[in-house]
């Protein structure tokens, strides 16, 4: 059984609900779902763009501490609130991989944290 690493980012969600921001493997790093909280101030922005790119900082900065990048990503899985936001979610996602796209579904579905349009989560591969 491979050595498993567990991050936290100290959110008061991991401790509610038991879950860490990421597990590392011998493989993968697992990013579980993030939404779009703005990592500096804790709020949550209105626009569901900003909330995509407030996601990549916080799976970014995951990534960099494994010395990978998104190139590294092979799933994502996006949950959104309304179907309107999707074109909007899209255009992220197609800014940061249409380079290198992973494997995806996206779900419309309900999302527990406050003003949460959108939540991503991110498989990526070790080098």
């Amino acid at each position: 059984m491979p050595d498993l690493v567990r991050l936290s980012s100290g959110s008061r969600f991991e401790k509610l609900a038991a879950y860490s921001r990421a597990v590392v493997d011998d493989r993968y790093v697992h990013i579980s779902g993030t939404v779009g909280t703005d990592p500096e101030s804790g709020a949550m922005p209105e626009s569901v763009s900003d909330q995509v790119d407030n996601i990549f900082r916080i799976v970014e900065d995951v990534l960099d501490r494994f010395e990978i990048g998104l190139d590294a990503v092979v799933r994502t899985r996006v949950f959104l609130t309304d179907l309107d936001d999707l074109g909007a979610v899209a255009e992220g996602l197609r800014a940061r991989f249409s380079e290198c796209p992973p494997a995806n579904t996206t779900l419309l579905c309900g999302i527990p944290a406050p003003g949460a349009k959108v939540e991503i989560e991110v498989t990526a591969l070790l080098r």
